[in-house]
């Protein structure tokens, strides 16, 4: 429809809408748009109709909304990720007749669809119907001895697992669509991993902030493909994204719950506890708040059991008051985060203390696995490691001691970084930085663990490009992993054609650590900081003062006076 001439009017003609223009005008224009700035993007963009308009109005889309969106992108490499592990699913008859698991020939591992979830059903006696932590056995050792084992797995995993198990065989035994018990096992943890990958999406993109899309990279990654449904990480990704999302809107008692019930299901989310406490000390911990004392009761006040009880009936506003201060909020989070780890494992350590201690007794006494950097030097070198060649149930004592000092150093540095950076960094950089380092240096890194950092990647340095080359370098070591696990007897892979993509895999990591360094020390070219934004996760220090530290010693005081925000 062509330009209609406004009739009458001197000038000559001019263009008008060839509809009504809608009541309300308003648009989200903060809203970052990636198929107008980014050019991997805009050519993706093309599939649904190209870029988004000029003048577009922003926001105002009543059903697809970016949150939307990014769910049904999340939804789809879900079920990609489901179907990469259906072939391990796939029934075929017994030497009885009776069903059972395809197996065969390494078909775990050449169709490359292993999930640690299938074995587990009847390797920590789910199928028995046990109690996890309670029940133990006896397994053979490749020394020619016997152990005794419980589950193996932290707390809130190992509860998660016995849940699954009850509605399988509560599904099993109900006049419903049948299968083998381990099948529907694997369906129903798959099902509860997938709420928890979407929930992670969720609490990244409003931590997102005007970068919303950023989240895109989460919903689609390639390690969802491959490792939503490898082992049960999805669950603590979901408690560490909505933990930080909890602090970014100043709920510091909500945040520590959760990054303590992620704690319990997997140990990084506790490692989230660093960052916040480091930026709340580089923010001024002297700056004046409140006073506590109005309103609130003094014990020297009135004596006796009434003051003792109106006092505590007064704790949680004294912990609301307390946490007006960074370093105050700092100290509540860690308290509940460190208080509801306690209190989800105290009572399985009180009734069952050996089946509790065997997830800290496996990780004391396993040797470096396939994927650690310390086996990748074995691999290429025949080192035999700091402590020699050790048989089944010998404690690395000098590689555990190692591995943590390694880490210990790595912490330092980072919070060296955050208390000299000429501006206090964001949250979500440092919380990558303290993952990555744990990892890098840890003697364990499992291929589903590399679904830790994609969060954290994505908040801290947003450049899609970047981002996505190394999430496909990642997850396509699990091809040369699958086909080392096969064995060279059954036409499988050297084990260094596996450990030289793991050595890939950890220089992309070391590569993305570096560039979000240099973003710490040029802040001006963090994407997210543009346009008068602070730390979108930041919480209580996001917009506070950021100070020259002089109670600090002059080597970790900032480098340079810190621009302030509008």
């Amino acid at each position: 429809m062509g330009p209609q001439s406004s009739g009458g009017q001197a000038g000559g003609a001019q263009s008008i809408s060839p509809a009504p223009l809608a009541p309300d005008l308003r648009s989200a224009d903060e809203r970052d748009r990636p198929s107008r700035n980014d050019s991997l993007t805009a050519q993706l963009s093309t599939v649904v109709g190209g870029p988004v308009g000029d003048h577009a109005l922003i926001g105002r889309v009543r059903f697809w909304t970016p949150l939307r969106v990014l769910f049904m992108l999340a939804l789809i490499f879900l079920a990609l990720g489901w179907a990469s592990k259906a072939g391990c699913i796939q029934q075929t008859p017994g030497p009885d007749g009776r069903p059972t698991l395809d197996w065969n020939n390494g078909r775990q591992y050449v169709a490359m669809c292993y999930s640690d979830t299938v074995p587990l059903y009847g390797a920590e006696r789910l199928d028995e119907g046990a109690f996890p932590y309670k029940k133990q056995w006896t397994e053979d050792t490749p020394d020619g001895g016997t152990e005794t084992r419980y589950m193996e797995y932290p707390v809130l995993s190992g509860l998660y697992q016995y849940l699954g198990m009850q509605i399988a065989k509560t599904w099993d035994a109900a006049p419903l669509p049948g299968a083998l018990q381990v099948v529907i096992y694997f369906n129903v943890i798959a099902v509860g991993l997938a709420l928890a990958w979407l929930i992670t999406v969720w609490a990244s993109a409003m931590l997102a902030g005007r970068r919303v899309w950023d989240a895109a990279l989460i919903a689609c990654s390639p390690l969802v493909l491959v490792h939503a449904f490898t082992n049960f990480d999805a669950l603590a990704t979901a408690f560490a994204a909505t933990g930080m999302l909890a602090w970014a809107r100043r709920r510091p008692v909500l945040a520590g719950v959760l990054l303590g019930l992620g704690g319990a299901a997997k140990l990084y989310p506790l490692l989230l506890l660093g960052p916040i406490v480091v930026l709340c000390l580089r923010t001024d911990p002297m700056q004046r708040v409140p006073s506590t004392r109005s309103g609130l009761l003094r014990l020297r006040d009135i004596d006796g059991v009434p003051a003792v009880r109106t006092w505590l009936r007064q704790i949680p506003d004294r912990i609301r008051l307390l946490s007006l201060r960074p370093l105050g909020a700092a100290a509540v989070t860690v308290a509940g985060a460190l208080g509801t780890w306690l209190a989800v494992n105290l009572p399985i350590a009180l009734l069952f203390p050996e089946g509790w201690r065997e997830f800290f007794r496996l990780n004391t006494t396993r040797h470096a696995d396939p994927d650690s950097v310390y086996n990748v030097i074995t691999s290429f070198t025949g080192w035999p490691g700091f402590d020699g060649y050790l048989t089944h149930g010998d404690a690395p004592a000098i590689l555990n001691i190692v591995s943590l000092l390694l880490f210990v150093l790595a912490c330092l540095a980072i919070g060296y970084i955050a208390l000299t950076a000429p501006r206090r960094p964001r949250l979500a950089p440092l919380c990558f930085l303290v993952v990555a380092a744990f990892l890098l240096t840890n003697k364990v890194w499992s291929p589903q663990y590399s679904l830790w950092l994609v969060p954290l990647a994505v908040l801290a340095l947003p450049h899609r490009r970047i981002l996505l080359a190394w999430m496909t370098i990642d997850a396509l070591v699990w091809v040369p992993r699958m086909f080392y696990y096969l064995g060279l007897d059954r036409k499988g892979l050297p084990e260094q054609w596996f450990t030289g993509t793991v050595i890939v895999r950890d220089l992309a990591v070391v590569a993305l650590c570096g560039l979000i360094v240099r973003q710490i020390y040029r802040p001006e070219e963090d994407l997210v900081r543009r346009d008068f934004v602070d730390d979108p996760g930041g919480g209580i220090v996001d917009r506070a003062p950021d100070p020259l530290l002089p109670w600090l010693p002059e080597p970790l005081r900032p480098k340079a006076a810190p621009a302030r925000t509008g």
